[in-house]
């Protein structure tokens, strides 16, 4: 058995680990912690090769470490351990992690102040807010420079698996504001050139032959992009029966739920890979598809999922749905233990054909906001909603609103062409998917905006869902 608390390689992982481009390391060294990448990735670059005992042996051993931590250096964790009578010895594993109360983004932001650990200087703390997609902005605190190096280990070590180096051209479709109408360029280099930043608030008709030709002339290697804005890129290219992108590896989708609608969109358009993960700002969890599945591998070394049911249980049938609830060990800075993600998962079953030890998500059906109430209190995730059916062709977007049970607003942006038998197909394949529970009603609108960070909401949910939620 290996000894997984060290981050010591053996030879054959130290020489590959120095044998990392040297373009990767000088652009790296300008992190103000380039020691906490490397010191990570080494980790990972030994870890993917653990048997489910090592992983669990080093995920008890660093949560012992965090509760140690948080009982002595974080005046809220000191107050709970206190009023429940606990001492961080009485949680062994984290099967025991239900002693403590499930933290909530309305805990979080009441207590953030007695969330900050005093053992780190004042200089260290980086503020950072989410965009608040589930309509609870939520503020929390990074260690300056170390929290995002860590994460990049991890992002580095997802992205291993389809073949990305650092010294790869990537096309990044990310909710970035580039350039402006007057010069008509909405892009720009970063990353030593190797990486195409583009506007995904200037993508119109009008503009996207202008983005295609760029694309083809940069050559990437791979596609970053929120699902949302690469599907606009995809369905004007399938409309345009235009060729994919030759260079292309794969199209590599986070920071929002990826629907199966979009998977085979991009599937078909960009004829290549798409690649997803999932995981929060907050870095309590983190979890990515591998080369032969698209099932989520978890990340045990990154945070501990417990998967929480409508019955406040833990969900442990493969196949069974619940919310996910995570205890981050990569932020000591700031600890976020069993906090409330309000997103929503399906347990995976067995192992992986790839190799690796880790847990498995089936799927991630998205977040809480991301499900419609029937007229009997059943809820639906926009995933049912099939929108690469050509039935919405003549759809530019769309966006359901619900503010009742058992009804819901649908707003469309047309195309030219969009006449009544589209909407009577609409409705009709609706009210089959929704098996006549929902009432839904069509307007027509001009545009719909987007978040602040660039991303489209696929419906905007006004109902207070905690009482379909798991119980606190």
């Amino acid at each position: 058995m290996s000894t997984p608390m060290g981050v010591r390689m053996n030879r054959r992982g130290l020489r590959a680990f120095r044998l990392e481009n040297s373009v990767t390391a000088r652009a790296l060294r300008i992190l103000p912690a380039y020691s906490a990448f490397r010191k990570t990735y080494a980790l990972l670059r030994e870890s993917r090769g653990w048997n489910q005992e090592d992983l669990a042996a080093y995920q008890a051993e660093a949560l012992s470490r965090l509760l140690d931590h948080a009982y002595e250096n974080v005046p809220y964790y000191h107050r709970i351990f206190h009023e429940r009578g606990l001492v961080p010895e009485d949680i062994r594993s984290p099967a025991d992690l239900d002693l403590l109360p499930i933290l909530t983004r309305e805990d979080l932001q009441a207590n953030l102040p007695d969330l900050k650990a005093r053992n780190y200087p004042e200089s260290a703390f980086e503020y950072v807010t989410t965009g608040g997609s589930t309509g609870i902005p939520v503020g929390f605190y990074y260690e300056k420079g170390v929290s995002r190096a860590r994460e990049w280990a991890f992002m580095k070590t997802q992205w291993d698996r389809v073949g990305y180096r650092f010294t790869d051209r990537c096309v990044v479709l990310r909710g970035y504001t580039v350039g402006s109408a007057k010069d008509g360029v909405f892009w720009r280099k970063a990353l030593f050139g190797r990486w195409l930043l583009m506007s995904s608030h200037h993508m119109t008709e009008e503009a996207l032959p202008a983005y295609i030709s760029e694309i083809r002339r940069f050559k990437p290697r791979f596609i970053q992009a929120y699902p949302s804005v690469a599907a606009i890129l995809a369905r004007y290219m399938r409309e345009h029966e235009i060729e994919p992108f030759p260079t292309v590896r794969a199209i590599l989708c986070g920071s929002e739920n990826l629907y199966p609608w979009q998977r085979d969109l991009l599937t078909e358009v960009f004829g290549c890979r798409v690649f997803s993960w999932y995981g929060n700002s907050e870095q309590t969890v983190l979890a990515g598809e591998c080369e032969e599945s698209t099932r989520y591998h978890i990340f045990p070394e990154y945070g501990i999922v417990e998967l929480i049911g409508r019955d406040g249980r833990p969900v442990r049938a493969p196949g069974g749905m619940g919310e996910v609830v995570t205890t981050g060990l990569i932020n000591p800075i700031c600890p976020l233990i069993r906090y409330r993600t309000m997103d929503v998962a399906v347990l995976g079953a067995d192992a992986c054909s790839c190799g690796r030890a880790y847990p498995l998500l089936e799927k991630v059906e998205g977040r809480l906001q991301e499900f419609i109430v029937t007229k009997n209190r059943r809820l639906v995730s926009m995933t049912a909603v099939n929108m690469h059916s050509d039935i919405f062709d003549n759809v530019a977007q769309f966006q359901f609103h619900q503010e009742r049970e058992g009804e819901a607003l649908l707003r469309i942006v047309k195309k030219t062409g969009y006449g009544d038998r589209d909407t009577d197909r609409i409705l009709r394949e609706l009210e089959r998917k929704f098996e006549g529970d929902v009432d839904v009603t069509i307007r027509f609108v001009d545009e719909i905006p987007r978040t602040r960070r660039g991303k489209y909401q696929f419906l905007i949910q006004e109902l207070p869902l905690d009482q379909w939620r798991i119980s606190v």
